[in-house]
């Protein structure tokens, strides 16, 4: 549809109507991203009084932006990044765009952590973008961190993020397969947001995720809960004594993430909750022996 004979606050109704023929939940606020990409450095309300100061060259962007963003592709992607906690990621198709959700696991550890200043090690597998272990080194000054995961071009992204927000000297990235290999009793804390959707149920989810997210962050086999019995009694084997383990989980998974790190040695594994009150986060410290 042309937008020939509109004005910039005609183009932003035009576009919103057309993100909610095409599904897209929050028509609103991503049309507003888009406008303040295009028009930056250019605040909108500005750009939506002063004519002049927007250009053929903003619309045609902004054109080809959201025909992308009509085919579903994630806001993330198209932008090229996401806030999250207090840090700008860099985010591709080769890592999960991080939840606001996640942010309750950083919140947990950090809530669970006594001393901010000590010189924690930290772990976190599965790391993606890299998410949960740079906002947490953001919070604790001495702490060191490892990410760990399978895939080079994730730990790639990981690595830039650690630069841009200014970790890079105390936060480190290899490739794993979850723990193994990893030495016994070599960290304060460990944390992980594993693949926990079941099998079948990824096609069912909404296009930006099944279509665009990276599979193996997502699947966690027949009942959701592979990844939790492989990485759990790792989790206790490279904790050191007293040391924190927190894991997001999904909605209906509370019980059988809960018992899961029971049977792994973590006989006080407690649950948090997200901010819509839902169980989000298994977490515990592993007994002394």
């Amino acid at each position: 549809r042309s937008w020939q004979g509109k004005d910039l606050a005609g183009i932003r109704l035009d576009l919103r109507d057309r993100f909610l023929a095409a599904g897209i939940e929050d028509a609103e606020s991503d049309v507003r991203f888009l406008l303040d990409h295009v028009l930056k450095p250019t605040p909108l309300a500005i750009a939506l009084s002063d004519p002049a100061r927007v250009s053929w060259q903003m619309i045609a962007e902004l054109a080809d932006l959201a025909a992308r963003r009509l085919e579903r592709e994630p806001l993330s992607h198209i932008l090229g990044d996401k806030p999250f906690w207090t840090l700008d990621l860099k985010v591709t198709h080769d890592v999960l765009t991080p939840r606001a959700d996640t942010e309750t696991l950083v919140a947990t550890v950090l809530d669970q952590i006594a001393e901010r200043n000590a010189a924690l090690e930290i772990a976190d597998f599965g790391t993606g973008s890299g998410a949960i272990l740079l906002a947490l080194l953001s919070e604790l000054p001495n702490a060191t961190g490892t990410g760990i995961d399978i895939s080079e071009s994730a730990l790639a992204i990981a690595a830039e993020n650690a630069a841009r927000n200014c970790l890079a000297d105390r936060a480190a990235f290899r490739v794993g397969d979850w723990a193994a290999g990893t030495p016994d009793a070599s960290f304060d804390v460990a944390v992980s947001n594993p693949p926990y959707i079941v099998s079948d149920v990824i096609d069912t989810l909404q296009p930006e995720v099944r279509e665009f997210e990276p599979r193996q962050a997502l699947d966690g086999g027949a009942d959701g809960l592979d990844i939790y019995r492989i990485l759990l009694p790792e989790l206790h084997r490279v904790l050191k004594p007293r040391g924190l383990m927190a894991v997001e989980i999904g909605y209906d998974q509370a019980d059988s993430v809960t018992a899961l790190a029971r049977a792994a040695g973590f006989p006080d594994a407690q649950l948090a909750r997200d901010l819509a009150g839902q169980p989000r986060i298994v977490f515990s410290t592993r007994p002394d022996r």
